[in-house]
């Protein structure tokens, strides 16, 4: 997160008012997100989504009825990767596609981390409300 702050003042001047600063800035620590996770090659051992047969039979609505610091809480605890890719995808609104470009997966990987990240929260939140 600094070193996206570091860029923001430092290339404040390219900033040409054409859109929302807002949006100027999201763009940038993303960017830097995405930069630092590419340097650190942990999340190369996901698995591709068409290299095994995965089945998901979990409720659909668990994760629709909790409240944004639960879902941020149990975000927390998911794999790096799993978390990676529910962000851009669930909460920054990115396409699989872009994701995978982004990341330099498959577009399958993407979704496959994806799906796997919810199938995650949903049983963490399962195991919350039977403690």
């Amino acid at each position: 997160m600094q070193d996206a702050f570091v860029k923001i003042f430092q290339k404040i001047d390219t900033f040409k008012g054409n859109g929302s600063l807002e949006g100027w800035m999201k763009r940038i620590m993303v960017n830097t997100a995405l930069d630092a996770f590419r340097k650190n090659k942990n999340f190369r051992h996901s698995i591709d989504i068409d290299t095994i047969e995965y089945t998901s039979e979990t409720n659909q609505h668990v994760l629709e009825s909790m409240g944004a610091k639960d879902l941020m809480k149990l975000m927390k605890t998911m794999p790096k990767g799993f978390r990676t890719v529910f962000n851009l995808y669930a909460i920054e609104g990115y396409a699989h596609k872009e994701i995978a470009d982004m990341l330099e997966i498959t577009e399958s990987t993407s979704k496959s981390q994806y799906s796997r990240a919810r199938v995650y929260l949903q049983k963490m939140l399962q195991t919350e409300k039977a403690i």
